[in-house]
C-alpha cells in the first residue's frame, strides 16, 4: 500500500532510467573483469605450452646427443683396443728383430739369410707403425668430436636450466594472481556479509517479530503454510502482502550495495520428508522447486531484477529439524530467502 502511495504520489520522478545505467554499468564491469581474467589465463597457457614444446624438443635433441656419445665412446674404446692390439705386435716383431740381429752378429754363415729376416721385419714395423700412426689420428678426431658434443651438451643444458627458471616464475607469476584474486574475493564477501545483516535486520523492522518469520544462521525463514495452501504451488493472497515487504527491503538495498559486488538472493524452497502424491507434482523436488519459482517470479514483478534472483528446490534433504512430530514436519516446510554472492 505504501509503495502503490509513493508511485501515485511520485509520477514526476522517474528512478527506472538510473536503475537501468547502474545495471548496465555492473554488468560491464564484470564483463570487463572476466574478459581481462580470460586474457591473462590465455596468455600465461600460450605461455606454457611454448615452455613444455621447448622443453621436449631440447629432451628430444639431448636424447639424440646421447645416443651418439654412446656410439663414439664405443668407436674410441674399439680404437684403443687396436691401438693397443697394434702396440702389442709391434713390441713383438721388435723382439723378434733384436734376436734376428743377435743371431746374425753370432753366425757368420747365416749373415745373409739373417739380414733378409731383419729387412722383413723392418718392413713389418714400418707398416705396423703406419696402422698405429692412422688409429692415433682416429683416436685424436673421436677425441675432438667428443669435446664438442661435450659443448653441445653443455649448451642443452644452459637451455634447459634457462626454460626452468622462467617456468617457475611464471608458475610464481600464477600463484600471485590466484593470491591476489582470493584477497579480492574474501573481501567482496565480507562486504557481502555486512549487507546481508543489514538486509536481515531491515526485515525485522517491516515484518516484525513473529513465529512464523525467523532468522536462522545467513537465511531468513518463512514457513511454507503462510505463503502456500497443502501441496500446491501458487501464492495465496495474504502471502502477496508479507513477499511484497521483502522485495522493499530489497529495493532500497540494492541501491546501497556497491556495484562491483555480484549478489544474488537465492529462494529456496524445502518440504518436509513425507512423498507428495498427486497429478501434479511427481516429487518432492517438484514441489519444493515450484514454490521457489512462484516466488521468485512474483519478486521480479515487483521490480527486483530477474539477475538477482536465483531459485532452488531442495525437497525434503535439507531439515532443520530431524524429528518425525507434526512440529518438526512444519518446520521443515518452509521458503528461505539468503542473499549471497552470485
Amino acid at each position: 500500500m505504501a509503495l502503490a502511495r509513493s508511485r501515485r504520489g511520485g509520477e514526476g520522478l522517474n528512478y527506472w532510467p538510473g536503475f537501468v545505467d547502474a545495471l548496465s554499468t555492473l554488468i560491464l564491469s564484470i564483463i570487463f573483469i572476466l574478459t581481462v581474467f580470460v586474457v591473462i589465463q590465455f596468455f600465461l597457457q600460450q605461455e606454457l605450452t611454448g615452455k613444455d614444446t621447448a622443453l621436449t624438443r631440447l629432451n628430444a635433441q639431448l636424447s639424440q646427443l646421447t645416443d651418439l656419445l654412446s656410439m663414439e665412446k664405443t668407436s674410441k674404446a674399439d680404437a684403443e683396443a687396436m691401438l693397443l692390439q697394434l702396440r702389442a705386435s709391434l713390441a713383438t716383431a721388435e723382439g723378434d728383430r733384436d734376436r734376428m740381429k743377435s743371431a746374425a752378429e753370432g753366425a757368420g754363415a747365416g749373415l745373409s739369410a739373417a739380414q733378409g729376416a731383419a729387412s722383413e721385419l723392418s718392413n713389418a714395423l714400418e707398416g705396423e707403425k703406419r696402422i698405429s700412426a692412422r688409429a692415433l689420428a682416429q683416436v685424436e678426431i673421436l677425441n675432438q668430436q667428443l669435446a664438442a658434443f661435450r659443448r653441445q651438451l653443455a649448451a642443452v643444458e644452459q637451455a634447459l636450466d634457462a626454460s626452468e627458471r622462467k617456468d617457475k616464475e611464471s608458475q610464481r607469476s600464477i600463484a600471485d594472481l590466484g593470491q591476489r584474486l582470493n584477497i579480492a574475493l574474501a573481501q567482496k564477501v565480507e562486504e557481502l556479509t555486512k549487507y546481508r545483516s543489514d538486509f536481515f535486520g531491515r526485515l525485522r523492522e517491516i515484518l516484525g517479530n513473529r513465529p512464523d518469520i525467523r532468522i536462522v544462521g545467513d537465511r531468513f525463514v518463512l514457513q511454507s503454510e503462510l505463503l502456500f495452501d497443502v501441496g500446491k504451488a501458487e501464492l495465496r493472497p495474504a502471502a502477496l502482502t508479507e513477499i511484497d515487504k521483502i522485495a522493499t527491503a530489497l529495493l532500497e538495498l540494492s541501491t546501497k550495495i556497491p556495484a562491483d559486488i555480484a549478489w544474488v538472493v537465492r529462494v529456496d524452497g524445502h518440504t518436509d520428508v513425507r512423498p507428495i502424491s498427486g497429478p501434479i507434482f511427481k516429487s518432492n523436488w517438484d514441489l519444493s522447486s515450484a514454490r521457489a519459482i512462484a516466488v521468485v517470479q512474483y519478486m521480479a514483478s515487483k521490480g527486483i531484477s530477474p539477475q538477482r534472483l536465483v531459485a532452488a528446490g531442495f525437497a525434503e534433504f535439507q531439515p532443520i529439524d530431524t524429528g518425525t512430530t507434526d512440529e518438526a514436519f512444519r518446520r521443515n516446510r518452509r521458503i528461505e530467502f539468503k542473499l549471497t554472492e552470485r
